[in-house]
């Protein structure tokens, strides 16, 4: 599964290939026929080493995605495995320090991105002028360090309000979430800082992720959760606890992965993802450069690649994940787009919780050992 909720969390790699049988199926080098208009398809013996997130990720990626890139360019793949991106920056600084390249590309989320650009000297810049797919992709999903544009978004994936749709209707807005009458002891919220609740309290009752500028606005933020606390029988710290929650009836709403809950219920479950006015955390991961590659040239044309709304379609159905561009620009059906992806989406305060996450996890923590 793609969902890597905020970036201090691994991917969940535990969903069954059998699961993705509600998606499309469709032929990779088909996809990928239109990929190029900017790179010559040059006949050598070409590689490139991109790394990504172990299990199903990386297994979707090899049958499909870059069997596909390959058709399209003549340029092999060797994939690289690598854990959740905070870890994975660790290990390519040390394989800096000593010469030497695990991976050409490597798949960060946003926050990573944020620490490596940061330390300096671990990225090479990305020449999107000369990328003209990249102009397919929302400006947000290009992230521009000190040196220029350091990550060219891949896909993304969304942390949504899921509800029991045998229990009740579709609440127009997080804030419904608060009303005690309604969801008294039903709720399952994720007990983790980072994983997006503050977010949503943000964009629902404050000034979005201005709110955490200050600690005062971060204590405010905090407060307004805890006075969800008695609407809340579950806070989970792994995904299948609320998966059983949901399962058996004990939870009837509250906040999940919307890749995850959309395959739940194309398996019957009584689940339901759904976007409410203030919409749900995206979260997503990009291509990054290592500085040390001397693979530019194909790594360029594999972001090309990336881009392409053909691309972004065939992750889409075949691994899960929201392409980074509108539907319209995509050959996705409406069910094939809700399945993955929706609108609104509220962009999590990632600096935020790099430059003061001391104070926002003690914050936390104590609302939620307070009786």
């Amino acid at each position: 599964m793609p969902h890597l909720k905020s970036d201090s969390s691994t991917l969940s790699t535990a969903t069954p290939e059998k699961n993705r049988r509600t998606f499309l199926k469709t032929a990779g080098a088909v996809a990928a026929a239109s990929a190029f208009g900017s790179f010559p398809v040059i006949a050598q013996n070409r590689t490139l080493k991109v790394g990504s997130y172990g299990g199903y990720f990386e297994d979707s990626f090899k049958k499909h995605v870059y069997p596909a890139f390959t058709e399209a360019t003549g340029i092999a793949v060797e994939s690289v495995t690598q854990p959740n991106s905070t870890d994975w920056l660790v290990t390519m600084q040390q394989a800096a320090s000593a010469g030497s390249v695990p991976a050409d590309l490597s798949l960060y989320a946003r926050d990573t991105m944020i620490k490596a650009s940061r330390i300096g000297g671990l990225l090479s810049s990305i020449d999107v002028a000369k990328i003209p797919s990249t102009e397919n992709l929302d400006p947000y999903f290009l992230f521009e360090g000190g040196e220029g544009v350091l990550g060219v978004g891949a896909m993304s994936w969304f942390t949504s309000m899921v509800i029991n749709p045998d229990e009740i209707d579709a609440p127009a807005s997080w804030a419904d979430f608060w009303d005690q009458e309604q969801f008294e002891s039903s709720l399952g919220l994720s007990r983790n800082f980072n994983s997006n609740l503050l977010d949503i309290v943000a964009a629902t009752f404050f000034d979005g992720a201005k709110t955490f500028d200050t600690e005062d606005g971060i204590v405010a933020l905090v407060e307004k959760a805890a006075e969800l606390k008695p609407n809340v029988t579950l806070w989970w710290s792994g995904e299948s606890q609320m998966e059983q929650g949901m399962k058996n009836g004990d939870v009837i709403g509250g906040m999940y992965y919307h890749d995850v809950a959309s395959l739940m219920a194309a398996d019957g479950f009584p689940i339901k993802s759904v976007f409410p006015k203030e919409g749900n955390p995206q979260g997503y991961g990009s291509w990054c450069l290592s500085s040390l590659s001397e693979k530019s040239a194909e790594a360029m044309e594999f972001i090309a690649f990336s881009s392409e709304p053909s691309t972004q379609a065939l992750m889409s159905r075949m691994i899960g994940t929201a392409p980074l561009l509108e539907q319209s620009k995509t050959d996705l059906t409406d069910d094939e787009f809700a399945s993955v992806s929706g609108t609104p989406a509220i962009q999590p305060a990632y600096e935020a919780y790099l430059d003061k996450e001391t104070f926002i996890k003690e914050t936390w923590d104590n609302m939620l050992a307070a009786g």
